[in-house]
């Protein structure tokens, strides 16, 4: 697997943002956009898919956390993928612990397929992060929640979705939020209008907020 782009923090660092990319996609494609919007403690880190053939994409090879064999919300999904990729996510946030940075100053984030994967990642992960980003994106394997949860109910989640969406439709991205919200306490679901499958300026100022604000509540608890 490529190696990630790392995004040094420009002061001590005392956080971390693990950010997935999209599919067909490398960690460099939202490198720039994060460290801009980034405090200046936070490291970023965004990893690069392995590449593999996607079933969704006739079997051309392609960077991907997993195998997409349909964007239906009911269609069938690569659970062994899934799972794989969440572990190896699940590796990265460690490594940060091994290196002193506390569960709660870690945030997930991802687009379209990483947000599936950071969203899944932070359900599954024992100790509660600071908080997941997930733009585009929908809910995996969300027959098997709220079961399947294993994180606090308390983690953030700031979920955010265009309304012009053609590749993961906005009805998706709104399901996976009132799903979300059925089991977890802290969800915002923030509608885009006239957004496509990709960000804007005014939805990375709200990324820069909100990761604001999930730093500065969990400073009063260092």
């Amino acid at each position: 697997m490529a190696a990630p782009v790392i995004v040094e923090a420009t002061a001590k660092q005392t956080a971390t943002l693990i950010f997935m990319h999209g599919l067909g996609d490398t960690g460099h494609g939202w490198s720039s956009a994060l460290a801009a919007v980034r405090p200046p403690f936070m490291k970023v880190i965004c990893p690069t898919a392995p590449t593999q053939p996607v079933s969704l994409n006739a079997g051309f090879r392609m960077p991907s956390w997993f195998d997409l064999k349909t964007l239906d919300i009911g269609g069938p999904e690569d659970e062994p993928g899934i799972r794989s990729a969440r572990d190896n996510i699940h590796g990265m946030i460690n490594k940060e612990l091994s290196a002193g940075i506390p569960a709660n100053r870690i945030v997930l984030g991802g687009f379209s397929q990483g947000g599936a994967l950071a969203l899944y990642s932070a359900l599954t992960f024992e100790q509660p992060l600071a908080g997941v980003v997930a733009l585009s994106c929908w809910l995996p394997l969300h027959k098997q929640f709220p079961s399947a949860k294993i994180s606090s109910d308390e983690v953030p989640i700031f979920q955010a979705h265009g309304d012009y969406d053609p590749v993961v439709p906005y009805k998706f991205g709104q399901l996976s939020a009132s799903l979300l919200k059925s089991f977890m306490k802290n969800v915002t679901f923030k509608t885009y209008s006239g957004l496509s499958h990709s960000s804007s300026d005014e939805e990375m100022n709200d990324v820069k907020d909100i990761i604001s604000k999930w730093q500065e509540s969990q400073s009063h608890h260092l």
